[in-house]
């Protein structure tokens, strides 16, 4: 289903899927539950404190120090960052039949299919995993049999790539949104100057989020019959996978430009020498 990164890194979205909020017998919650979001949300921390020292190494020469490692750990605050994500999607799914989606990942197949998203985002924080899955998918592509016509169909179907691309360049503007706030890059940093350095990055964050995307949804289905694959497909095209598949998008959006804008208000003042 969704993932992240801003920036250099790039912040991507993946619709997929995640287990735990606090305890509640709202169906929002349990559908949060059932899909998997709290733990997909630990793990897009992890990537967002690995941001924090790229940007830190980037910016600041590797100099941010304990008060620049506390500052990313104090944004990406992980009961604020779920908190976030379920009350969008609550809003955006309201008029939606949340029992035939929860009803989906509660089955065998949505189980399976949810731990195999989690477990294949979890191994690619490991950068040689990540690059192997890319390698792969390469592979599977090429021999465009009905997996790779598969996975095209799922990538489609959702509009991941698209969805991604324009969450990474939000997250982007939101970053040098962040930095202009601060007296020094003000008046380096206008409106217009801001969107054309972050539209002159989307070819390089639309290959990068393709390559991502295909090299993660290639090591987490590996394990999928086809009819499995298939299924999951037919899931996201009905009425209610469509809304749940634009919600989540919509929930990560709103978290990462949150997340980037602080992130970038936070650089502006450890540039200006400034306390955090």
């Amino acid at each position: 289903m969704s993932t992240i990164r801003a920036l250099s890194a790039c912040l991507f979205y993946l619709v997929t899927s995640v287990g735990v909020f606090a305890q509640s017998v709202a169906p929002i919650d349990t559908l949060v539950r059932a899909i998997g979001l709290p733990d997909l949300i630990e793990i897009m921390r992890q990537e967002g404190m690995t941001y924090g020292v790229s940007l830190e190494d980037e910016l600041f020469s590797g100099q941010g120090g304990a008060r620049w490692a506390a500052t990313v750990a104090d944004i990406y605050d992980l009961q604020g960052m779920q908190n976030t994500v379920r009350d969008r999607m609550d809003s955006d799914l309201a008029a939606t039949n949340l029992a035939d989606l929860t009803n989906f990942f509660l089955s065998d197949r949505g189980k399976r299919i949810v731990q195999l998203e989690l477990s294949a985002r979890q191994a690619m924080l490991d950068k040689d995993v990540e690059q192997a899955a890319r390698d792969r998918a390469k592979d599977v592509l090429a021999k465009d049999d009905e997996r790779a016509e598969l996975l095209r169909d799922f990538i489609g179907t959702g509009d991941m790539i698209e969805n991604n691309v324009v969450g990474a360049m939000n997250s982007n503007f939101a970053f040098y949104e962040g930095l202009a706030q601060n007296s020094r890059f003000a008046p380096q940093l206008s409106t217009d100057q801001i969107l054309a350095d972050v539209w002159g990055q989307e070819p390089e964050i639309r290959k990068e989020t393709s390559e991502w995307l295909f090299g993660y949804l290639a090591m987490a289905y590996q394990p999928l019959s086809d009819a499995d694959l298939q299924a999951y497909v037919d899931f996201f095209n009905t009425q209610e996978g469509r809304a749940l598949n634009q919600a989540i998008f919509n929930a990560f959006d709103e978290l990462f430009v949150s997340i980037s804008r602080d992130l970038g208000s936070a650089a502006a003042l450890r540039l200006e020498g400034e306390e955090l």
